[in-house]
């Protein structure tokens, strides 16, 4: 029997898990209906179409974190300014449904005034860290599309700051000039290695080192491989420069994809960083389980 739902929706994706009572997945479910892909009443729906047939009779907590929260979601759920814990049920958004056998309810993101930033889907990933870590003080870094950098202290995100380096990285491979040069998904470590030096050295001329890999691409046969793994390097670099203030000489936690999370971890470790790796999704899970455990207690 599932007796609630953990729910992870974001720009692109719609993550499912039944939960029994004691924290075990009874099952886990996914599709493509993220939150970019849906009108506001199409949400509902959504959800029923991909997980209903896990409801029984009677009601079912369903604990929302991500882009649902957002704007342009299935309701808004405002976001918590910092110094703040991430945000648990008593900030959470509760949405009425058509469905009775639903009790939904929206985590929310956090924000940041300045410099002007936010945060939403993280900050439980986050909360799910310190359900596990909770003596943890450093920084967690969440790389993806929009790299989080965030600092952590007493059990509560102190500051954060958000580097569009992975969608920069999509963009330049496949739709810039590089897009001839940076092709495949290969990768040489060696060629990253020194890139994310050389972007760190020189952040400044990263506009003039990017256009070299399409003009050694064309003079000097670059191998795709090289060509792909030092863009990555460049901005994870230039990224690194500017992001110094919270990882030097900071205990650095790593949550994400794992083959970007080992980009990160390389490119820290040669600074004689210590890194922790960890799994994102199950992350995730936790801090949906630590924000159950308050609703559990709200309605005892």
């Amino acid at each position: 029997m599932t007796d609630w739902l953990a729910v992870d929706w974001g720009t692109s994706h719609l993550r499912v898990w039944a939960m029994a009572q004691n924290g075990t997945v009874q099952t886990r479910r996914a599709n493509d209906a993220g939150m970019s892909t849906l009108p506001r009443d199409g949400f509902e729906p959504a959800l029923l179409d991909l997980a209903g047939d896990l409801l029984g009779a009677g009601l079912t907590p369903v604990v929302v974190c991500g882009m649902a929260g957002s704007r342009q979601g299935w309701a808004e759920a405002k976001y918590v300014a910092t110094p703040c814990a991430p945000p648990g049920i008593d900030r959470a958004t509760y949405v009425p449904t058509r469905d009775p056998r639903l009790s939904v309810h929206i985590l929310p993101g956090v924000k940041q005034t300045n410099p002007a930033d936010v945060m939403r889907g993280e900050e439980t990933q986050i909360a799910g860290f310190l359900a596990l870590n909770p003596k943890f003080d450093g920084v967690v870094c969440l790389p993806g599309t929009h790299t989080k950098w965030v600092h952590i202290s007493a059990g509560e995100i102190v500051s954060f700051r958000t580097f569009m380096t992975g969608e920069m990285f999509a963009l330049l491979s496949q739709q810039s000039v590089l897009r001839h040069t940076a092709v495949g998904d290969g990768w040489d470590a060696a060629a990253f290695a020194d890139a994310v030096s050389t972007g760190m050295s020189n952040p400044s001329e990263i506009a003039a080192r990017l256009f070299s890999i399409r003009a050694e691409g064309l003079l000097n046969d670059l191998h795709a491989d090289q060509a792909r793994a030092r863009l990555s390097g460049l901005l994870i670099g230039a990224e690194l420069a500017a992001a110094r203030p919270y990882w030097l000489g900071q205990h650095v936690a790593l949550i994400g994809d794992d083959k970007l999370c080992k980009a990160y971890a390389d490119a820290l470790g040669a600074q004689g960083l210590p890194v922790e790796r960890t799994d994102a999704e199950r992350m995730t899970l936790e801090g949906l389980k630590a924000a159950y455990a308050g609703l559990k207690e709200t309605t005892q």
